[in-house]
């Protein structure tokens, strides 16, 4: 009987803090790791398209041209 509670009590994420340290350690690594990629995810998805075709008027260019 008291083997059985000693391999339950290894088992427990309360009564074992080695355990409960590793897993928590690789949550916290699973987290910041989906966060970072979710973020790159989404700044790639929202990322700036590229200069836009803007139509300059003639009298306002570096050499103007007038009618």
């Amino acid at each position: 009987m008291s083997q059985e509670i000693i391999e339950h009590e290894q088992k427990d994420l309360t009564k074992n803090w080695v355990s409960s340290s590793r897993f928590l350690f690789y949550l916290q690594i699973f987290c910041i790791l989906s966060f970072v990629l979710g973020g790159c995810y989404r700044m790639y998805n929202q990322r700036y398209p590229g200069k836009p075709k803007v139509e300059v008027q003639s009298s306002s260019k570096f050499t103007p041209e007038y009618k």
